[in-house]
């Protein structure tokens, strides 16, 4: 008994169980956060918006924490480590902080990454499912992380944004979406009979079943948009529920169609003429070049 205990009182015996309770202990309390930060997160109880928004908040959230607090775990075990096996942690905690610096200095780009990602998460600006425009790009979100945001685009690829990047967003999913139909008439016809038709055409969407439930406000007609001598254009408006104005409009152009032909009402037969070259022959003047 006495030689064993002599064998874990050697020096380099008690420092090897020293560093190996050290390791222990590191991946216990680590164990713990990791459960800890589950406890935070807070699952959606339906599929409203207000309850997803919620759970990705407190989860994102409840991921940096726990990434913070690894480090600085694995950070004191370390410099634990260090000065049991007699090494002074001082130098080694000045050259960490200078290597920090120098990487905060070479990776401006990624720290500006996660600081955006952040925000974004935490103000709520859009989350995965929302339809939204980021520069050039529009499209659905289908991921979203702290360094990045990945969208669908209309062509079906996926556009990878570093969170950085990102300057201004419009998303297209939140409240209610708007359109515009214009229709465009001959200018000789009569512009009450032309309002009459409309106006029936939009009734008959608003008293639809099918299509009312997609709809916020209208489609109302605003009046007469532009006026000329090749045609007069009336605008309409429509809300609708995001991201559906574009097949409203689309059944809204088909009614109003079908309304023209049942009572006969042509619309405008305008052909756009444009120059297509100048040139200084004066028979090339005399035989301009139209594109309809």
């Amino acid at each position: 008994m006495s030689s064993f205990l002599a064998f874990f009182s050697q020096p380099a015996v008690s420092t090897a169980l020293y560093l190996v309770l050290i390791l222990f202990a590191a991946l216990l309390l680590n164990r713990f956060l990791r459960v800890m930060t589950n406890l935070l997160v807070k699952p959606a109880t339906s599929q409203a918006r207000v309850a997803q928004v919620r759970e990705q908040q407190t989860r994102t959230l409840a991921g940096v924490l726990y990434s913070a607090a690894t480090v600085a775990l694995w950070i004191v075990a370390l410099l634990t480590a260090m000065d049991k096996v007699g090494v002074n942690p001082t130098p080694a905690l000045i050259l960490t902080g200078l290597c920090g610096v120098g990487l905060g200095f070479g990776a401006q780009s990624l720290v500006r990454d996660f600081v955006t990602g952040f925000f974004i998460v935490l103000e709520d600006q859009y989350v995965v499912g929302d339809t939204v425009q980021i520069g050039e790009t529009t499209g659905r979100v289908e991921h979203l992380s702290l360094r990045r945001t990945v969208v669908r685009d209309q062509r079906g690829a996926l556009v990878t944004i570093s969170n950085g990047e990102i300057r201004s967003v419009a998303n297209l999913s939140r409240d209610w979406s708007q359109t515009f139909v214009d229709v465009a008439l001959a200018p000789d016809l009569a512009m009450d009979r032309s309002l009459q038709a409309l106006e029936a055409a939009a009734t008959e969407l608003r008293g639809d079943a099918s299509w009312s439930q997609a709809l916020v406000d209208g489609p109302r007609i605003l009046g007469v948009h532009s006026l000329d001598r090749e045609a007069s254009v009336i605008r309409l408006q429509v809300r609708t529920a995001p991201t559906r104005q574009d097949e409203v409009a689309r059944e809204l152009r088909r009614r109003i169609q079908i309304e023209f032909q049942r009572q006969g009402i042509p619309v405008s037969t305008v052909q756009r003429v444009e120059l297509a070259s100048v040139s200084s022959s004066p028979q090339e003047i005399a035989q301009p070049q139209a594109s309809s």
